[in-house]
């Protein structure tokens, strides 16, 4: 299309169309550049009537003020049996409800670890007969108001890092990081997982537990902006926030457990993820604190079991809105391949939920040596998600970007409109259980998450765009 300058002079605004943008360069012919994308297809009727809805956005405000608002501190390790009065024999899982039946190899080889660690089975295949017979019960970490990375599996005897809100006053869980490589979450369970499971259970649980009684509650949230401006992006690097973590513990760790206090550092000290687990628990607290506006559309929470992804919406309650998890596209360890790939799994998409991970990528470019690709691709993906979001973290900062707040605040509404995925970065599973992790990468979650939970909010909102009574 044309458009007249107030001189009398045309311009062509251009579309999409490159080539032909490119053809009225190569001209010298004025033209303005348009970044438009069509809405995802069929969503047309439900957007209009979204967008219509009067109650919206003050309810998008209110929900993203809440997330951005949150003050996640680090109070206690405890036990899950005390911690979310978790009884013998229920276990939880990373993503949407699933059942032994559709689970993924790598969810598989998690829950056979659990069954072994808590002494309902002698051996792996009892273990998976158990679990077949429907004799262990299975339910989301979400509903519990727990995240867990990779498979998630939580049992009894493991002990959880809790987060309190004190803004708002809320609470969530994360389970102790294991390291890399073989391990339960990748879906592991031979004799070297169980053994450090256990001394997990029995040795760094305590320990930590008694080092936060010396040090009183951590501020998460002050620890991630800090890292952040370190290079981190606070999924799949954490260098940086671990040791600041270590920094904060140290010495009352000493303090607390002198004979034990050498073997927990340097457990740590190996582990350049141990504040993964602290950090998806921080931003699962900040993401529960935007539930439950009526009207709103932010999600709050991503999250994959090896077999869906899955996300939940402000206004609609604890509904999953869920498609086929997507494998990852990135780098492999050692002969693995994408042969070896399990579809994406995990609930460390929390992280992006709230901001980081794929959404920060620009303040981590160490991280293309780890998932792939390039600076310039993580500087894209940064960019690309203030398109679908609705508000920048005034504490969460990128250097790069001239300290621009990461973009927070996904909104199923944008989503659609722009055609934008969110952007997330991921750890790789074998789908073969007991394999553990054969990579790291990047990931697209299914458009059909985000446009059935449209669908949701356009019925939601009734048909004027105003809520059915």
């Amino acid at each position: 299309m044309t458009m007249p300058l107030l001189s009398g002079e045309l311009r062509v605004v251009t579309a999409g169309a490159e080539p032909l943008g490119e053809a009225l360069d190569a001209q010298a012919v004025p033209r303005i550049r348009v970044d438009w994308r069509p809405p995802m297809p069929g969503t047309g009727d439900d957007l209009a009537r979204v967008l219509a809805d009067p109650r919206r956005a003050e309810a998008n405000e209110v929900a993203v003020g809440r997330l951005v608002s949150a003050r996640p501190r680090l109070v206690t390790v405890r036990p899950a049996r005390e911690a979310l009065d978790l009884p013998p024999g229920t276990f939880l899982h990373a993503g949407p409800p699933i059942t032994w039946e559709r689970a993924s190899g790598p969810m598989r080889g998690a829950l056979v670890g659990a069954a072994l660690l808590e002494g309902l089975a002698g051996d792996p295949e009892e273990a998976g007969r158990l679990l077949a017979a429907g004799r262990v019960r299975l339910e989301p970490c979400h509903r519990h108001r727990t995240v867990g990375p990779m498979a998630g599996v939580v049992s009894p005897s493991m002990w959880m890092l809790e987060v309190h809100d004190a803004e708002h006053g809320g609470t969530a869980f994360c389970s102790l990081n294991e390291g890399l490589g073989k391990v339960l979450r990748y879906g592991a369970y031979g004799p070297e997982v169980l053994r450090r499971l256990t001394w997990m259970g029995e040795v760094l649980g305590p320990v930590l537990r008694a080092a936060l009684e010396l040090t009183g509650p951590l501020d998460l949230g002050a620890l991630i902006a800090q890292a952040l401006q370190m290079g981190d992006e606070l999924h799949n690097r954490n260098r940086a926030a671990t040791s600041l973590l270590v920094r904060e513990l140290a010495a009352a760790i000493v303090d607390a457990a002198p004979g034990r206090a050498a073997e927990v550092l340097r457990f740590v000290h190996g582990n350049d993820h141990f504040f993964l687990n602290a950090g998806m628990a921080a931003c699962k607290v900040s993401a529960d604190a935007a539930r439950d506006v009526p009207g709103s559309t932010v999600v709050v929470a991503m999250a994959r079991n090896g077999t869906d992804f899955g996300i939940q919406v402000s206004g609609l309650g604890d509904r999953w809105f869920t498609g086929p998890a997507g494998v990852p596209d990135g780098l492999y360890l050692g002969a693995y391949g994408p042969a070896d790939a399990n579809p994406d799994i995990g609930d460390s998409t929390i992280t992006e939920t709230a901001g980081l991970g794929g959404f920060a990528m620009a303040a981590a470019p160490a991280i293309v040596r780890f998932v792939g690709g390039d600076v310039p691709d993580a500087m894209r993906a940064t960019r690309s998600m203030y398109e679908i979001t609705l508000a920048e973290h005034p504490a969460y900062r990128i250097p790069v970007l001239g300290f621009r707040g990461t973009p927070v605040g996904v909104d199923v509404a944008l989503v659609a409109r722009t055609g934008l995925l969110p952007a997330v970065n991921t750890g790789i599973a074998g789908r073969v259980a007991g394999t553990g992790q054969v990579g790291a990468g990047l990931v697209s979650p299914p458009a059909s998450a985000f446009t059935t939970a449209l669908t949701a909010a356009a019925e939601a909102a009734g048909p004027g765009g105003g809520p059915e009574r």
